[in-house]
């Protein structure tokens, strides 16, 4: 995607706006945005299009973990509508530019739950009256006997307000307030005119300097009255009962100007339900990629429930004239770029990038050009990218496996000379010239001490210099061995060679006399004490997991793994041990990060996520088939509480849809999947390049679990063989799996 073709989109949605009306049916109508709104999926349910800038969205509660998105199931009084949220991460932001319409005065409610301790403005609110769909949310707002209708363009978001009999209706713009409790470093609000108001602030943040602006114009006058601490209350004419007050608001990372502009240029209409209408449309085109054959309609619901999720991040961040804000904070114009941000790539190289280079290659590509960019910009290929800006969060540099997969897989539309440069500079980091307006200290704490021990010297991390050594340890072995792949594929030899002997220094890690991964200390010692089961995200070995989820984190090498291990049986031991021994998990944090338990396998967080297909590699496919069927039918519901754990930006939804259609990408850069136990009768995917592939399911059913036989194109597959190529799937054809009740050995 492209700024031509993002004009040509904004074009496209203003002319679908002024001719559709009404539902258009289709796979949006299975959508249930609510999914994941309770427990801790921390997902949102208000109005977005895909990859959409806006995501317009009621906010329940601010900080505290499951505030992350601003909406938390459990709640039943709101604070308002904000424009900017993020879908399913662990750590909260966002929540901009915030409106509650009210009558007479407003009314103040206690905090919901969370650390949050401040009584807000707001209103009460039943889950009776509210309803969500792609493109739409709509509540009624109890306090005040408010209808509150939003719905969202790329770069705008749409309010409609359904007033009763009021003398006094108002609408409050909070420009001051995130989801949580972030430094507001500049500000201005200001009412440009009685139907327009315009500001920006600048916030210090889980993104260190982030920039928002928005225009907003109104279908009715106001008096507006601008507090000191940022904040407006629109005061307009006495309403009867039924009277709408619509709003239309354009957001923009660049400046007001540029706000205006998005504005104009996606809604030049007042027509709410056309512009609605429109969202709707595209989503059923975005959810038209795949079209699955079922008879169980709740397990419909949850596939194109996580198929939505999986086209809201990243989102663009460029304006319609194609300005956007670089790395550094400048302001630069690209007519042939595309700005992209929210790259929660820790999470999403497993399995939300992996989808995209099968049913978004085009927007996947653009999404690589925007990291490349990102590493002209600010120094180095970013690692949890939000807003332009660094976080420092999370390890690895897995912007090197988004990249590495795409190209193996012919999908090269991007300058893969620079994009190997920028791979190897995240893998050498101490020598890069980072620019000097980035915060180094973020990126210090990711990488330092990586450069003096693991590259230079002992071929390992020592744990005393460094928390969740191991699990760093492992993932660069992985991100070293994409370089080495790239490196071979481009004819740099000695590159090769050197990423080759890099990325098998997971081997130091393994204490062949525990069968663990542990932290080895400088002298070469293991840490103690050691519990397998422990886990403390801020003060020890692992990340997120513990010495039963990372030890099988050797993607690139498992018959490597399989040979430390003393052999494949050994392997295949301790891997069924896995499943089946308590799950019980101890230390700080451990029930927050470790969840979705079978065993000791933890499919609520990431560092799992590829595990059940390692039995794939070992020659016992059934037990693949086995543990998919078990986390697709026991893990994932349709219910606010139907995930097992964060979303994280559609990497719990993408692992859902890739393997109920029957396969999944355990290795990304490796341009191969592994087959497992398909959901449905059959899931046809639409390619960009305009062939399908189909996969079929032959006397499927729920206990019909175990493939008996695997046909590619008509070709038989071995038994000890389930895999495909991506080049097989993108020529098209079909994959025939016929399902029974008991394993094929």
């Amino acid at each position: 995607m492209n700024t031509k073709f993002l004009n040509l989109f904004s074009l496209v949605f203003c002319l679908m706006a002024l001719s559709c009306s009404g539902k258009t049916g289709g796979p949006a109508n299975y959508v249930n945005p609510f999914i994941g709104t309770g427990g801790h999926g921390h997902t949102y349910p208000g109005a977005a299009v895909p990859h959409g800038l806006v995501q317009l969205s009621p906010d329940t509660r601010q900080n505290g973990w499951d505030a992350c998105s601003g909406y938390h199931y459990s709640d039943s009084t709101l604070m308002g509508f904000s424009h900017t949220h993020l879908s399913g991460t662990g750590i909260g932001d966002l929540g901009d530019i915030r409106f509650l319409p009210y009558t007479a005065e407003l009314q103040i409610f206690p905090p919901n739950g969370g650390e949050d301790k401040n009584p807000f403005p707001g209103s009460a609110f039943s889950h009776k009256n509210e309803k969500a769909s792609p493109g739409y949310y709509s509540v009624h707002l109890d306090t005040y006997d408010i209808e509150a209708e939003l719905t969202a363009t790329v770069r705008a978001g749409f309010h409609r307000y359904t007033f009763p009999a009021a003398d006094k209706p108002a609408i409050l713009i909070d420009l001051a307030k995130t989801l949580h409790d972030r430094r507001l470093r500049a500000s201005e609000l200001k009412a440009v005119s009685d139907t327009e108001i315009e500001g920006m602030k600048q916030v210090s943040g889980w993104a260190p300097n982030r920039y928002i602006y928005f225009y907003a114009k109104f279908s009715e006058p106001f008096t507006a009255s601008v507090s000191e601490n940022k904040t407006a209350t629109l005061e307009f004419a006495k309403t009867g009962k039924g009277k709408q007050i619509l709003v239309k608001v354009g957001l923009s990372m660049v400046d007001c100007e540029g706000a205006k502009r998005n504005l104009e240029a996606e809604i030049p209409n007042w027509d709410f339900n056309k512009v609605h209408a429109a969202a709707e449309k595209i989503w059923n085109s975005e959810l038209s990629k795949i079209q699955i054959t079922t008879t169980d309609k709740t397990a419909e619901k949850i596939f194109y429930t996580a198929l939505y999720h999986t086209a809201l991040e990243p989102v663009v961040t460029s304006d319609v004239d194609g300005r956007f804000r670089t790395m550094e904070g400048k302001i630069e114009q690209d007519t042939a770029y595309v700005n992209y941000s929210i790259f929660s790539l820790w999470d999403t190289f497993r399995a939300l990038h992996p989808l995209n280079t099968v049913i978004s290659t085009k927007d996947n590509q653009a999404m690589i050009r925007s990291l490349i960019r990102k590493s002209d910009e600010g120094g180095l290929l970013p690692m949890w990218e939000l807003m332009s800006n660094y976080t420092g969060c999370m390890i690895g540099y897995h912007a090197v496996s988004v990249i590495v997969d795409s190209y193996l897989k012919g999908e090269r539309d991007f300058d893969v000379q620079k994009a190997f440069l920028a791979a190897k500079k995240s893998s050498s980091w101490d020598t890069v010239n980072v620019s000097p307006t980035i915060n180094r200290g973020i990126l210090k704490y990711n990488l330092m001490p990586y450069g003096k021990y693991y590259k230079n010297t002992i071929g390992y991390i020592p744990a005393e210099t460094e928390r969740q050594s191991v699990a760093r340890g492992l993932e660069y072995a992985y991100n070293d061995w994409l370089i080495a792949q790239l490196a071979k594929d481009l004819g740099y030899t000695d590159d090769y060679a050197r990423f080759m002997e890099l990325s098998r220094n997971y081997a130091n890690y393994y204490d062949a006399s525990t069968g663990f991964m542990r932290g080895k200390m400088l002298d070469g010692s293991w840490r103690t004490p050691f519990d397998p089961r422990h886990s403390d995200h801020n003060n020890d070995d692992y990340c997120e997991g513990n010495a039963w989820q990372w030890l099988w984190f050797v993607p690139h090498d498992v018959d490597g793994l399989a040979k430390l291990m003393g052999g494949r049986e050994q392997f295949i031991a301790k891997l069924d041990s896995l499943f089946s021994i308590s799950s019980e998990v101890t230390g700080e944090r451990a029930s927050a990060d470790i969840s979705g338990m079978i065993g000791q396998y933890a499919h609520g967080n990431e560092p799992s996520h590829q595990t059940i297909h390692l039995y794939n590699h070992v020659g016992q496919p059934w037990k693949t088939q086995e543990l998919v069927d078990k986390v697709l039918q026991t893990l994932y519901f349709d219910d606010p509480n139907g995930l097992s754990g964060n979303e994280d930006c559609g990497e719990m939804s993408a692992w859902y849809v890739l393997n109920s259609m029957g396969f999944y990408s355990y290795c990304p850069g490796t341009p191969y999947y592994s087959i497992g136990r398909p959901l449905f009768d059959e899931a046809k995917i639409n390619l960009e390049n305009g062939k399908t592939f189909i996969i079929k399911a032959i006397n499927n059913s729920a206990e019909n679990k175990y493939v008996q036989s695997a046909k590619l194109n008509g070709a038989e597959l071995k038994q000890e063989c389930m895999y495909f190529s991506h080049s097989d799937l993108m020529n098209g054809g079909a994959l025939e799996l016929t399902m029974g009740k008991e394993p094929k050995k």
